[in-house]
């Protein structure tokens, strides 16, 4: 979800992406949680970046051509073992119509919660960071509000509470609660980013999984002009 009338994901494939390995490695600059990676190019690789990672670990399709990975059937989740990650391995390279196609090898991060970071350079108001609750229903539930960035600390913190779901951040069935400095400093890393790349359009971290209270970023859209 990017804003949201959502104009830039209605393109679908056309879309000018930094793929998922890049654009994490741009968030990760910036100082946003995100879950161990390694971008392989065949088996071998696929192989040892699992045995490196640790098991259970994700494999995605890697392209700045695809969005929509889950949907279409890029993406294969929670490989507890090498014969898992080669049968996930074949089926991916089987259903790719890429020439030379790469893989993310990415670690599993299990979470009860997920979150959504973004930003979208409005016409009126220029770069813009969004909040909200993430994951697979993010666009069902609309729960998310925006802010133009920059963001000063208290901006970021009183996103935090906008949201109609915002009890999700605190102790929940055991749970503790979000890292509330940290997710500040997600947000107002988004709007940096914003301020500082005028050739990014739009940033769409779905989702944001908080793992033992710690948010990490697991899946990064990130759209260039």
């Amino acid at each position: 979800m990017i804003g949201k009338n959502n104009d830039y994901e209605q393109t679908g494939n056309s879309l000018n992406n930094l793929s998922e390995f890049e654009g994490a490695k741009l968030l990760a600059g910036y100082g946003i949680p995100t879950a161990k990676a390694t971008l392989a190019r065949d088996w071998t690789e696929v192989r040892r970046a699992g045995e490196t990672i640790g098991y259970p670990v994700v494999l995605k399709l890697s392209s700045p051509g695809i969005s929509h990975k889950t949907e279409k059937g890029f993406v294969a989740i929670d490989l507890h073992n090498e014969v898992d990650l080669e049968l996930a391995f074949n089926r991916l390279r089987a259903v790719s119509s890429i020439d030379k196609p790469e893989y993310l090898v990415q670690e599993m991060v299990k979470g009860s919660r997920e979150l959504v970071v973004g930003m979208i350079r409005d016409a009126q108001f220029g770069p813009c960071v969004m909040f909200g609750l993430g994951g697979i229903f993010t666009e069902i539930l609309g729960d998310v509000v925006f802010r133009p960035a920059p963001l000063s600390e208290k901006d970021a913190a009183k996103m935090l509470q906008e949201i109609k779901g915002s009890k999700i951040l605190g102790p929940l069935r055991g749970m503790p609660a979000v890292n509330s400095d940290s997710l500040i400093g997600c947000l107002m890393a988004v709007g940096k980013i914003g301020m500082e790349r005028a050739d990014i359009m739009a940033i769409d971290i779905n989702p944001l999984v908080v793992r033992e209270g710690e948010p990490v970023a697991v899946d990064a859209l990130v759209v260039l002009r």
